[in-house]
């Protein structure tokens, strides 16, 4: 304050320094006391205003943006919520886009028709003929419910129309019903397994979808981060979308009704042309094949699946999941105990100050928060101490994370007492499916807490069993036919234990002579070598030194040479192409096989050994799915398909059908493909999940 009241008063700090003998009482002394330091304090924080800027203050204005190229980074950082992409890529909606960027023009004019009651069934005589048709729809759908609150067609000339589906009329809801179902009238969508998913609670059932762009985009990219109709309509099309309309329920204060339908006949000519511009890229990369014969396919069959759900013993899981709230506040006891004094379990800040501030045990990796807590590196510090904390933390962590995955399956049980997931076909780049809400790969496998909560997963009112039925060694299988080697091959052919055989073949002895050891390394072995295990990792999951894992892989491959001379071709094939291929023309991109980066470069070459073998075994799953499922309708069965986890088919059987359906499924899965070795086939059945396993 005294500083600022003495340049008020003498104008300036040149003036004040000048007339320094003016400034009156104790401060003024003080102020001549030190007057050389405050004048080179001066001198070192005055702002220099006489060097030349490489930008000056007209060029750090707001510019023109390429609004495409921030959709991609947005893509790229994972950045998906809607309001949020709306927000950042509105910050300046008037501005004009850079000379010589691509334009991306908010939308294209259609002729949309606002349709009435009975208006319906004229368009459709007059645009839905002969042409495909661009579909679009604002639909809900949860807990295995839904409902179409808005539907728009688009047609290639640029006539397109809205309609409310609650006013159509007998006449109109006839003729839409027709049109669905009619497989002549080629069909446009965007996850078209969402539309017949809703579409089914109306009774309407669709058939002739010739173009899923969701699916067309993932099979020409499948890398990608967002398969968002508004992304690909911006990539591909150049084009901005309007957000749809909320069909939740919410009010939208100051929404324009006309402005929705147009936007979401927009939407519906995108998704039309987009289709259009997929046809010529899925024939560039060999895909358009996939798209028909396995991906359309199987969205359909995965959309009824959805809609069937499984049934869920929810006093089973509800005890399972205070089991496991039990077993974690007894960890929380027991960490407490270990560590002397309460902490939090969950704060990896003071998990690192109990771990190796107090107990002194050794350092792990050192990162930026310190050091690291992760799994690894509690099991590696049970095996350097006798104190149990590092073991009682692996307890606590797996017993919550089994809490929440049963908290998570118990919310997801609907009105009619199933879980109705819903699978995924476009998020594995190999091809494989995953499920999401709830996750049902999440529950363990092989654990018996995993077995347990699988009990909860029972058979339906009305149906007599479950029934799983999975491939045997399925990836083996694949690489067998692959890699061509004779050893292999005999392996399988023999009709013995593969690991068995393979390891007297190894280790030169009689199979009777091979012990659970024997077999335990070359099972790890041969399974490692299909994810691209190195000698390293195989010592580090045999608990051996590396020197004898590297032993142990030139022996394997001494017996099984095909399986190296393949391994070894994959990865040069993939880098002078670019990507690896299924058995059916699957591709996946590796980039990073040309790498400067040698980590990437290494991650990307394990794809590389993998890709084809891991995606050629999900293309089998889905056509053993398409088989299994048509013979059972064909056949007039009641019995259906439900569940598709961790490559296991999970079914439910109606009463008196067991054995036919047993049949079916042995002999679809069996002769779902024709490979050099043949596709074994476990089948199981019983009252709930686990008990069907086989």
């Amino acid at each position: 304050k005294t500083a600022a009241k003495w340049i008020n008063q003498f104008g300036s700090f040149a003036e004040l320094v000048e007339r320094v003998e003016e400034v009156k009482g104790k401060a003024g002394q003080n102020l001549r006391d030190h007057l050389e330091a405050v004048k080179l304090n001066r001198r070192l924080t005055e702002m220099v205003r006489t060097v030349e800027l490489p930008k000056t203050v007209t060029d750090l204005e707001r510019a023109p943006y390429d609004r495409k190229s921030l959709a991609m980074i947005l893509d790229t950082l994972e950045i998906r919520n809607p309001s949020l992409r709306e927000r950042l890529l509105a910050v300046d909606p008037g501005a004009e886009e850079a000379e010589g960027a691509p334009v991306a023009a908010p939308g294209v004019a259609v002729d949309g028709t606002v349709l009435g009651t009975g208006e319906l069934a004229g368009w459709l005589a007059e645009h839905g003929a002969g042409q495909p048709l661009g579909l679009a729809t604002v639909d809900t759908w949860g807990l295995g419910t839904g409902s179409v609150a808005e539907v728009a067609l688009a047609a290639s000339g640029g006539a397109a129309a809205w309609f409310d589906p609650s006013e159509l009329d007998e006449a109109d809801e006839r003729a839409w019903v027709a049109w669905l179902a009619d497989a002549e009238r080629p069909k446009v969508l965007h996850n078209a397994k969402g539309a017949m998913r809703v579409f089914a609670e109306h009774d309407w059932s669709v058939a002739g979808v010739s173009m899923d762009t969701a699916l067309a985009a993932y099979l020409v990219k499948p890398g990608r981060r967002s398969f968002d109709l508004d992304a690909l309509s911006l990539e591909y099309l150049g084009r901005e979308l309007a957000p749809p309309a909320a069909a939740d329920g919410q009010l939208a204060f100051g929404a324009d009704d006309g402005a929705e339908a147009e936007a979401l006949m927009v939407q519906a000519r995108a998704v039309l042309d987009l289709g259009s511009a997929f046809e010529g890229r899925l024939a560039e990369v060999g895909a358009a094949d996939l798209l028909r014969d396995m991906e359309l396919p199987t969205s359909a069959l995965l959309a009824r699946m959805e809609r069937h759900g499984i049934a869920a013993d929810r006093a089973h899981l509800e005890a399972m999941e205070q089991m496991f709230a039990g077993a974690v506040q007894q960890a929380v006891k027991e960490a407490h105990g270990a560590a002397g004094h309460e902490f939090n379990l969950g704060s990896p800040k003071q998990l690192q100050e109990v771990l190796f501030g107090e107990l002194g045990l050794p350092k792990t990796k050192k990162t930026k928060t310190g050091y690291t807590t992760d799994a690894d590196a509690l099991a590696w510090l049970a095996t350097q101490t006798d104190n149990e904390l590092p073991v009682i933390m692996l307890r606590h962590r797996e017993q919550a994370k089994l809490r929440v995955t049963v908290e998570g399956l118990i919310k997801t049980i609907a009105a009619d007492g199933r879980i109705h997931t819903t699978f995924n076909q476009t998020v594995a780049a190999t091809g494989r499916l995953s499920s999401t809400d709830p996750n049902l790969q999440n529950i363990p496998v092989r654990t018996d807490e995993g077995r347990a909560i699988r009990r909860g997963f029972v058979v339906g009112e009305g149906f007599e069993s479950l029934m799983t039925a999975d491939y045997s060694q399925i990836e083996l299988r694949v690489m067998a036919h692959l890699s061509e080697d004779a050893g292999l091959i005999e392996a399988f052919t023999s009709g013995e234990d593969l690991h068995t055989t393979a390891a007297s073949q190894v280790f030169a002895v009689e199979p009777g002579a091979v012990d659970a050891e024997m077999r335990r390394k070359i099972k790890a072995m041969s399974y490692g070598l299909a994810y691209g295990l190195s000698a390293f990792g195989l010592s580090q999951q045999l608990n051996i030194e590396a020197g004898e894992a590297r032993a142990l892989m030139d022996a394997y491959f001494e017996r099984f040479g095909g399986v190296r001379d393949y391994l070894r071709r994959a990865v040069d094939e993939a880098r002078a192409t670019g990507y690896t291929a299924t058995l059916f023309g699957r591709r996946r991109y590796l980039p990073d096989l040309n790498s400067d980066n040698r980590q990437r470069r290494e991650a990307a070459e394990r794809m590389a050994l993998n890709a084809p073998i891991q995606g050629t075994a999900a293309d089998i799953v889905k056509i053993a799915m398409l088989k299994v499922d048509g013979a059972l309708r064909d056949a007039g069965l009641a019995s259906r398909m439900l569940l598709q986890v961790h490559d296991e088919i999970v079914l439910e059987v109606a009463p008196g059908e067991r054995g036919v359906a047993e049949e079916i499924v042995r002999r679809e899965m069996s002769d779902a493909v024709d490979l050099r070795v043949p596709l074994g086939v476990s089948v199981g059945d019983g009252s709930d999940w686990e008990s069907a396993a086989h």
